[in-house]
This record gives C-alpha cells, structure tokens and sequence, in this order.
C-alpha cells in the first residue's frame, strides 16, 4: 500500500539506486506501521532546479491508505532527509516531500482494490 516515489537530481550509479531501495523500504514500514511486502518504492533520476539552484536536491512522494498524520509525517520527512544527506550529500534543506492519503476503493493491487 504505500509507494514512495523519490526523484532526485543528484547523479546516482546503479549501486547507489540500489542502496537507496532497501533503506527506504524499511523506514517507510516501520514510520507507518504497515508490513514491508505491500511497501513500493521508486527511484529515478529527473532534472531538477530548486530555489534557482541545480545543485543536487530531491522530491518524495510518500502515499498510502492511512497511517499518514502529522507525526507520521514528520517522522518520515526526517528520516528520508537523513538518508538523502547520509548516502547522496543531499542537504536537507534541498528536499520536498508530499503526503497523500489514498482511499482504498483508489488503490489497485492484485487484479482488485483494496476498497
């Protein structure tokens, strides 16, 4: 159920994007409490400019059916930035990240829906 989609700028090698996978999988279980075999994430490079500035910078997209409040949400946003700043250089000061709740009946899985 949740999907984190993160593009980021920086320039990442395949070993990287690899690394980056397992960590955000595991920390988006744990922040919303749901089981790591229905957790999605995605890692691309994009171009991108933020504050008139193309240094590396990065934008997650973090959505799920519930779990996602003000706490949670904090919580998230600090670790994601840890991470970044930990394995890409990222400051995190050059990361947005998006919240949505999702109702069931409009996430797909497994030919249904979860509503």
């Amino acid at each position: 159920m949740p999907l984190l989609t993160l593009q980021t700028s920086a320039r990442l090698s395949d070993q990287q994007r690899h690394d980056l996978l397992a960590p955000l999988s595991k920390l988006v279980s744990e922040c919303i409490g749901k089981p790591e075999r229905y957790v999605m994430v995605i890692v691309s490079e994009q171009a991108m400019m933020m504050a008139g500035d193309g240094s590396p910078a990065a934008f997650a997209d973090i959505r799920g059916i519930g779990g996602l409040n003000n706490a949670i949400n904090r919580k998230l946003s600090e670790r994601v930035c840890a991470l970044l700043q930990q394995q890409l250089g990222i400051s995190p000061d050059r990361v947005y990240l998006g919240f949505t709740n999702v109702s069931a009946e409009n996430w797909g899985w497994d030919s249904s829906t979860f509503g």
